[in-house]
């Protein structure tokens, strides 16, 4: 009778003992979630057209109209330089005009008369030719030492005040072309890969944080082909439709790229991942009742529910979900609903 007791004490230890270790677990089927292959890039809003407006000639500025921050029209006068010496060149071209046309037709009428040689004649036309692309030229150059908007649109930076001595090619104005919403792009760093994987024509949702809750749809308007000096990363402009809206520039922006076709991917929830690094990471999948499988995995993304996966979970149907932290491919489970 003692070691009859003995030993069903014994067994009644390796039960108890054997419950502790059984781990219990929820199983979760695997969803599958519609994905679009996308590039997310950030960067800053600007126009189109930038463009510094200088003077064709040197002189002394005269007068500037517009001021930092405004908007200006087509056509509108922005700026001239005091004309007193070009005005002096031109009445000066005009005079010595005079002179070649009377010498010249005096020679033609010596030349009628058989006194002046027919050299004599050609070289007084082409005195008189001379002066009068020595007129054209003049008039051309007072003709730039006004500066007209060329297109609609601001000015982002004086760079010179009336009365400055400028030379012909100083920049006085820094401005952005605006003739409409259309004008307005979205400048973004991207990689190497990502700009290999963009496309112009490419359908975009822009946010601007200026105009929170709203989202612009756009499409891949240009593609640089040298990486910017600056930052390193090749740049993508993204041309985002803004009805009704008016941005400033410079203002901060993201864009989701859509590049290429819809493809189908699991989806699991965050508390059944462990051990994520960057991508990588490792879920746990039901072998039976009883024993678990640790299994690698390759992220495609977050967002505020689930996890994306990318790869690892082909011809899964179902992951554990809780208590995975505990668990080891040595565990013994009991699957709980």
């Amino acid at each position: 009778m003692f070691f009859s007791s003995c030993d069903r004490s014994h067994s009644k230890k390796i039960l108890t003992s054997s419950q502790e270790e059984t781990i219990p677990v929820k199983l979760l089927t695997v969803n599958k979630l519609e994905n679009e292959n996308s590039v997310s890039a950030t960067g800053l809003l600007t126009t189109i057209n930038e463009a510094k407006y200088s003077f064709k000639i040197g002189g002394v500025i005269d007068r500037i109209t517009a001021n930092e921050g405004q908007f200006f029209k087509k056509g509108q006068l922005l700026a001239t330089l005091k004309v007193t010496e070009i005005e002096a060149q031109l009445s000066q071209a005009n005079l010595g005009y005079e002179k070649a046309k009377r010498d010249y037709t005096r020679a033609l009428n010596l030349y009628r008369d058989s006194v002046a040689t027919l050299e004599q004649l050609q070289n007084a036309k082409t005195g008189l030719d001379i002066a009068q692309k020595n007129i054209d030229a003049i008039a051309f150059n007072k003709k730039y030492a006004y500066i007209y908007a060329a297109a609609d649109g601001f000015v982002t930076q004086k760079m010179a005040n009336e009365g400055e001595v400028v030379s012909g090619g100083t920049p006085i104005l820094s401005i952005n072309e605006t003739s409409g919403s259309d004008d307005w792009v979205l400048k973004l760093g991207v990689t190497d890969k990502e700009w290999s994987a963009i496309e112009t024509g490419n359908k975009v949702s822009v946010i601007l944080d200026a105009f929170p809750g709203k989202i612009f749809p756009g499409i891949v308007f240009r593609k640089s082909q040298a990486a910017d000096q600056a930052s390193g990363s090749l740049q993508v402009e993204v041309r985002p439709a803004l009805t009704n809206i008016k941005p400033a520039m410079g203002m901060f922006g993201k864009a989701i790229i859509n590049v290429g076709n819809k493809t189908v991917l699991p989806t699991i929830p965050y508390e059944a991942v462990i051990e994520a690094d960057g991508n990588n990471a490792f879920v746990f999948i039901p072998v039976d009742s009883s024993r678990v499988k640790r299994l690698p995995i390759v992220i495609e993304r977050f967002n505020n529910k689930e996890v994306i996966v990318k790869s690892g979970l082909e011809n899964v149907s179902a992951i554990v979900v809780s208590n995975s932290a505990f668990l080891n491919e040595r565990s013994i489970i009991t699957i709980v609903k």
